[in-house]
């Protein structure tokens, strides 16, 4: 019978205590990578602020992650590439540890110059940094190709280079895996949405931006009505403007940056919701006007900038978050629900302009900060950059 059925291996048994630390263990490496990536993506997006042409990266992944929260409803798709950020920053932080000796060694080499400048022990420092330094740039080269993975740059693995190597003359492993990942950041993707988000932002702002700025330099009398009419024309932009953004990142149209109407509509049904949004924007916008009193050294510049994405991004999160919520109802809400909605947004978008057109005063460059809407405009106002 034995030989009919052939013989089985027992099964073992594992203890479901096991399993469920297993489980568990799992759970909480995939939680801190997911962490990390979000840090990576925060420090990154800051840098990207204060680098010109560059930031529109920036403003692209920020218009980007409000758009996919719009289209899904779900928050959680508001973070489009985090765990491909993760292995960008394990790769960053990894040639950050492992050229330490190199610098350890650099320092040395320095030290032995100025003691005794082309003495032997200056030139055998000189040899060991070159021979360290090339070493270590190989081993950068095959952490990558290995994963890029912090352990891959914490274990060099020499042999299986070795075996890698008797492959000479045929396509280098790993290769086609890298440049697909180089392409799955969607670098120009977001490039070209953040340009043209811009864009759209310019034309709306220039206008009412444009009026207070030539106000500022007008006698008193003349100066007070144009502002006047800059600030209410500033007014009706706030209120749609966020939402025009989101909706063309949704969309990906140019055009629906201008349809008034499609908003219009949407807010009528989620009225609430459009209110909330609306109202962590321009909250969350107001204390980074502080920020702009004094001229930010370009050193430290992405300090500060890390601050706007902070406050930024939770705000275009919510913007999404409204247009999601009325793109799920078909009916508009009560006309109370309606009304209260558009009386308090008026308010809120005055309080804005005004503290926006007061800071011209505090601000370093006086009334050109008024260019500065990063509310709307790349995360990091910074002119001097």
């Amino acid at each position: 019978m034995n030989e009919l059925v052939g013989e089985t291996e027992p099964i073992e048994c594992q203890n479901p205590v096991v399993t469920a630390l297993k489980r568990i263990g799992k759970d909480l490496i995939s939680m801190l990578d997911w962490i990390f990536g979000f840090l990576v993506i925060l420090v990154g997006l800051a840098f990207l602020a204060v680098i010109p042409i560059l930031n529109f990266l920036s403003l692209g992944y920020l218009l980007q992650a409000s758009g996919k929260v719009a289209i899904t409803g779900r928050l959680r798709d508001g973070f489009p590439g985090i765990r491909k950020a993760s292995v960008m920053g394990s790769i960053v932080l990894g040639i950050w540890l492992v050229f330490w000796p190199v610098r350890f060694v650099s320092g040395l080499w320095k030290d032995a110059e100025i003691v005794a400048s082309g003495s032997v022990v200056a030139g055998r420092w000189r040899v060991a940094l070159i021979s360290l330094t090339i070493f270590t740039v190989w081993h950068v080269i095959w952490s990558c190709f290995r994963g890029g993975k912090l352990r891959h740059f914490l274990r060099p693995a020499p042999i299986a280079f070795l075996r890698r190597m008797r492959s000479l003359g045929k396509p280098l492993p790993g290769m086609d895996s890298i440049v697909d990942f180089f392409f799955s950041l969607r670098l120009v993707h977001y490039f070209w949405l953040g340009l043209r988000g811009f864009v759209g932002g310019i034309v709306w702002l220039s206008i009412p931006v444009g009026l207070l700025i030539v106000a500022s330099r007008l006698p008193p009398g003349g100066a007070a009505l144009l502002s006047l009419f800059g600030g209410l024309v500033l007014m009706v932009v706030v209120l749609y403007l966020p939402f025009l953004q989101t909706q063309f990142a949704a969309t990906g149209k140019f055009d629906s940056l201008f349809d008034i109407r499609q908003i219009r509509r949407m807010f009528t049904q989620a009225p609430l919701a459009f209110l909330i949004a609306l109202l962590v924007t321009l909250l969350f916008a107001v204390p980074l006007y502080l920020l702009k009193i004094e001229l930010t050294p370009k050193e430290v510049a992405w300090l500060p900038s890390l601050m706007f994405v902070v406050f930024i991004y939770p705000a275009r999160l919510l913007t999404g978050w409204a247009m999601s919520r009325a793109c799920r109802r078909e009916d508009p809400r009560h006309f109370i629900t309606r009304w209260f909605g558009r009386l308090a947004m008026i308010p809120v978008a005055f309080f804005y302009v005004l503290i926006a057109y007061l800071t011209q005063y505090l601000s370093w460059y006086g009334s050109l900060s008024l260019l500065e809407q990063h509310a709307f405009m790349v995360p990091a106002p910074l002119m001097s950059l």
